[in-house]
């Protein structure tokens, strides 16, 4: 799915009934099956860009758009995660991933067949029948990931998926997240704070300004692929990290 922004401006109400900046103007295109990673101080408005390419964000002006057709509401062709796993504690690993086919109206047989299906993909075959309790934070982040996996989107919107996990299960998810990408070739879009993060799994890394959030750097990453973690001590590598890193606090700000 190509995702298009043209002109985005996002404002949000405030008590006195002014109004707050939040985003842009910003226009952007992703292109279909690209992975695409949004940095940016914090406050500049990524969550926002996040939820009007969901559908859960109304624009205040210019438009967003998924294959040309405007995006007014959220679309069972995208699908959005957060930081927080949010399972429901009563359902076993096999249901809340199969919860959104449950809602689509799927019958039992067939949403458990495509949950099985992906749980190899997320290294859970052995906890099927687990509840959220049983799990670590880790894999309770692989099954929020399958919930929207199983879903068979187009586009994947994810909001700083990995953020509340330690550094090491950080890496070896996002690594997993890849492998399921190159599979299913999604088009993503993630948001995270962490620039090593968006380098090692990007193939172009957005780069917002201060609120209001506008685009100040769009960085390709020439880093081939299937990406491995022992890229991260590479110069081409570490040469796009100051790049970014840069262009979000310029030397001479």
């Amino acid at each position: 799915m190509k995702l298009s922004l043209r002109e985005l401006v996002v404002d949000f109400k405030t008590p006195d009934e002014g109004r707050l900046p939040a985003l842009g103007p910003i226009s952007l295109e992703v292109s279909p099956g690209e992975f695409v990673c949004i940095v940016g101080p914090s406050g500049c408005g990524k969550s926002t860009l996040i939820r009007t390419l969901a559908g859960l964000q109304r624009a205040t002006s210019g438009s967003v758009a998924g294959d040309d057709v405007p995006i007014t509401g959220p679309l069972a062709t995208l699908a959005i995660m957060f930081q927080d796993a949010n399972l429901m504690p009563w359902r076993t690993v096999i249901d809340n991933i199969g919860l959104p086919l449950e809602l689509a109206g799927v019958d039992k047989a067939r949403r458990h067949a495509a949950v099985y299906e992906l749980l190899p993909q997320l290294h859970l075959q052995n906890f099927a029948l687990s509840y959220p309790a049983e799990l670590s934070g880790g894999m309770a982040q692989r099954v929020a990931l399958g919930r929207v996996i199983v879903q068979r989107p187009k586009a994947l919107l994810l909001d700083e998926p990995f953020g509340a996990l330690d550094a090491m299960t950080r890496e070896k998810i996002s690594l997993e997240l890849l492998d399921l990408w190159r599979e299913h070739r999604q088009t993503v879009v993630m948001v995270t704070h962490d620039i090593n993060e968006a380098v090692l799994m990007a193939d172009r890394v957005v780069v917002l300004s201060s609120r209001p959030g506008k685009l100040v750097a769009d960085i390709a990453i020439a880093l081939e692929r299937p990406r491995a973690i022992n890229m991260i001590y590479r110069e081409t590598f570490l040469r796009l990290v100051r790049e970014t890193r840069a262009a979000i606090d310029p030397p001479d700000a």
